[in-house]
């Protein structure tokens, strides 16, 4: 029998809006740990994470808020993802905002790491998160993660890396909106974004078969970090920062079947649920629908 392990990560310091902190408590609600189990995987819930000490941490970015918190959920996290992927098969984290994920992964590609195997990341969000501390106009900190974990200057304060995700190996799909800065950032690193007017255009099916592809000829191990706002307002309006003209209900449900039926999925985050701006439970029941299908769920 699979193992998956369940964090909840209550975390919304570095999101412009309040309410993620109630994400886990929803999908829990949900019932997302017992439909997996439902499903035939050895699930250990693990409770909630907390922050490690803060640090009077400050930087020359005016606009940046709340960086003691990322550093302390940062370091936290990246010890408990470390652990949890080194003693089950696939570890589940549940947000909290995008900035969990600067944790998440971090400790998931330093055990790819003591595994010589590459990590690949799959960025299912309308934002690229490519950000510094250096170039955030908001100081939203859940605009950061995928420049901090692919290794980018602009850190200071945070805690070094042990293994930075080559941004070669970061694929991003549903992306509709990005600051300039993102845009010039991504071309440099050589980050694969698929926009939604690529999506649109050629559907999801090629683009993600190509990407599985890859991770599948390279070994590697393939983390998906999935955010509310990657979905259409229309059927997940429980998201902080939602954004027009997303992912539909049958496209996301195409992405997670295909997702198990490669077989390489080897962690999840479920980022940005906001219960205070759902609807009647609407999100966390799609994003434990979306999990189910990711894990195993069929239709016959």
């Amino acid at each position: 029998m699979k193992t998956c392990h369940i964090l909840g990560v209550p975390v919304q310091t570095g999101a412009s809006r309040k309410g993620c902190i109630m994400g886990p408590a929803a999908l829990r609600t949900a019932g997302l740990p017992d439909t997996l189990r439902q499903l035939g995987w050895d699930v250990t819930d693990l409770g909630d994470a907390r922050p490690d000490q803060y640090q009077n941490v400050n930087h020359t970015n005016p606009a940046v808020h709340h960086l003691p918190d990322m550093v302390a959920w940062t370091s936290s996290l990246t010890r408990h993802a470390l652990q949890m992927a080194r003693t089950c098969d696939v570890p589940v984290f549940m947000g909290g905002d995008h900035s969990m994920s600067a944790g998440t992964v971090a400790g998931i590609a330093q055990h790819a790491a003591e595994l010589n195997q590459p990590q690949f990341v799959l960025w299912l969000d309308a934002h690229t998160d490519l950000h510094t501390l250096h170039t955030t106009t908001s100081g939203n900190l859940h605009g950061t993660p995928v420049a901090y974990f692919t290794g980018q200057t602009g850190f200071e304060g945070l805690p070094p890396l042990a293994a930075p995700v080559d941004p070669h190996n970061m694929y991003m799909m549903g992306i509709r909106s990005v600051d300039p800065e993102e845009k010039r950032h991504a071309r440099d690193i050589g980050v694969t974004v698929f926009d939604m007017r690529t999506l649109d255009e050629s559907g999801v099916i090629r683009p993600l078969t190509h990407f599985l592809e890859r991770v599948e000829h390279a070994g590697g191990r393939l983390h998906v970090s999935l955010d509310v706002d990657f979905l259409d307002p229309e059927i997940a309006p429980g998201g902080g920062t939602v954004v027009p003209g997303g992912i539909t209900f049958r496209e996301a449900h195409l992405i997670m079947e295909i997702l198990h039926d490669s077989g390489l999925v080897t962690s999840l985050d479920l980022a940005e649920l906001n219960p205070f701006l759902d609807v009647r439970g609407k999100t966390a029941h799609l994003l434990t629908d979306l999990t189910a299908s990711l894990f195993g769920r069929h239709i016959l």
